[in-house]
């Protein structure tokens, strides 16, 4: 049976909590009070069903939290407002790392994943807009050859972690308002890409409305008040909310392998990563790679006010953003690439406590809004800040943390845009060259290194798996390997 939560409201609102089902004059008075008077401006040519749809909404939002949570963004962004120092990193062989750690760290991951307690969490809110893309971000065609989409390439690394250690992994799907239904049918249509259903739980995130620069609510509609989703670090709240949380704890699970659908190079459940998150006793995790340059858009891992976390690119500070070690490194070289392990137990103690560790933060948008006389604007500057929670947040609520360096060209090529940097085209090319190096790695041979190719992750999902079935030639993998046609094996 499906698992599934119905949708959350935003992490400011109630349904009856704040006992606003009082009269419409106190609502309206309440909105006064915090200078949100013009929500209701168009009341008196709204029908029946607008001015319900409108009143509910309305009496649905916590005021004085939202209010706080804008201010908070403000006093976040100010100069000078924490205090940055470098945080410790386990870093890779090749950079002064112990491969006799990492090593350790495997066995002691592998044994995590064969007692079956690690979950796999993604963040799927996202659309594919900037990518001229109408659906989910999961439901893009990404395979080289097959245009397998994000979703399936995601559920085919879970098959193979299942199949190679013997045990499920329960798999959570964070979805949003604009995605939820589609990526329910994408799921259901393609039976759940070969995974048991129920072992596929799908939660929505939180709404939150969005401010003008004035700090007032924004309409988009004479009877709605904006909203948009809560940002990753609303993924925590939302496991609590949904009941999905205590589906884990049910399952036995202990540890979340936290990542987004949009990194299609990224592993899922690295044994290395788990063994060396258990060792330290850690709460939270966090992945990185090393920055390409200052002013990449990569949020940096440091010690903040002494605890290790991650400053937001646009947070960072020009003397923070330059500064180089005497060996010409970037002291602030360590960039987050979102993929985190998140203790079960941690989680629920992050959602409990989410306005003191998971705090809002602000970014300039172009919002949808309206015009005086109720028609639609769609504006061509910023006209508003939305805000969101960032999951790396919750790292400096966490008792003990582990930051590991991971290999760019392994792990992170994210789809952001719908050409040049961060791309489809980008992705492809770097998910081909992670398969040669497999196959090179694991001494396969027959391959035309200029061929377009794609693996099948549940078969082969690294060169130990081709090791371990003895490929020799391409051409003993099956369609588990494809090459462009007319290439010869």
């Amino acid at each position: 049976m499906l698992l599934a939560a119905s949708a959350l409201h935003a992490d400011y609102s109630t349904q009856s909590g704040h006992g606003y089902s009082a009269s419409l004059g106190e609502l309206r008075e309440r909105f006064a009070s915090f200078g949100q008077e013009h929500v209701f401006r168009f009341w008196d040519v709204l029908g029946s069903a607008g001015r319900a749809r409108l009143a509910a909404q309305a009496a649905a939002l916590d005021l004085g939290a939202l209010a706080a949570a804008d201010r908070a963004t403000r006093e976040l962004a100010a100069p000078g407002a924490r205090c940055l120092e470098p945080a410790p990193i386990q870093r890779l062989p090749e950079h002064g790392g112990d491969a006799k750690l990492a090593a350790a760290a495997r066995e002691c991951g592998e044994e995590m994943l064969a007692a079956g307690r690690v979950a796999a969490l993604v963040v799927a809110g996202g659309q594919g807009t900037r990518l001229g893309f109408e659906g989910p971000k999961g439901a893009f065609p990404l395979g080289p050859l097959t245009d397998r989409t994000l979703f399936e390439q995601q559920a085919q690394k879970i098959q193979g972690l299942r199949h190679r250690y013997g045990r499920p992994m329960p798999w959570y799907i964070m979805t949003s308002a604009a995605t939820d239904t589609q990526t329910r049918a994408l799921f259901h249509s393609h039976a759940f890409f070969g995974l048991p259903e129920g072992d596929v739980y799908f939660f929505q995130q939180g709404m939150i409305p969005a401010f003008d620069f004035e700090g007032r609510l924004i309409l988009d509609q004479p009877d709605h008040i904006f909203e948009s989703p809560n940002g990753h670090g609303g993924s925590l709240t939302g496991l609590v909310a949904s009941g999905a949380l205590d589906d884990m704890e049910r399952r036995g699970v202990s540890s979340i392998y936290y990542y987004q659908v949009d990194n299609p190079l990224g592993r899922i459940g690295d044994p290395v990563y788990l063994g060396f998150h258990a060792a330290a006793g850690a709460d939270m995790s966090c992945k990185v790679i090393a920055k390409l340059d200052p002013l990449e858009k990569m949020g940096v891992v440091a010690r903040i006010d002494g605890r290790i976390g991650v400053v937001e690119y646009t947070e960072l500070d020009d003397e923070h953003r330059y500064a180089r070690g005497s060996d010409g490194e970037l002291v602030y070289w360590a960039g987050n690439i979102a993929i985190h392990v998140i203790e079960a137990a941690f989680a629920r103690r992050a959602a409990a406590n989410a306005d003191r560790i998971l705090p809002y933060h602000a970014s300039a948008k172009k919002i949808p809004t309206i015009d005086d006389n109720g028609h639609p604007v769609a504006p061509s500057e910023p006209n508003g800040r939305k805000l969101e929670r960032f999951v790396f947040d919750a790292l400096t609520g966490a008792r003990w943390v582990t930051v590991l360096e991971t290999r760019r060209d392994e792990e992170y090529s994210p789809i952001k845009n719908a050409s040049g940097a961060d791309s489809p085209q980008t992705a492809r090319r770097d998910l081909m060259a992670v398969y040669r190096r497999w196959l090179s790695d694991a001494g396969v041979e027959g391959l035309d290194v200029t061929a377009p190719i794609e693996v099948n992750h549940a078969v082969f999902d690294g060169p130990d798996d081709l090791r371990a079935r003895r490929i020799r030639r391409v051409a003993e993998a099956g369609d588990a390997i494809r090459i462009a046609p007319g290439v010869a094996e």
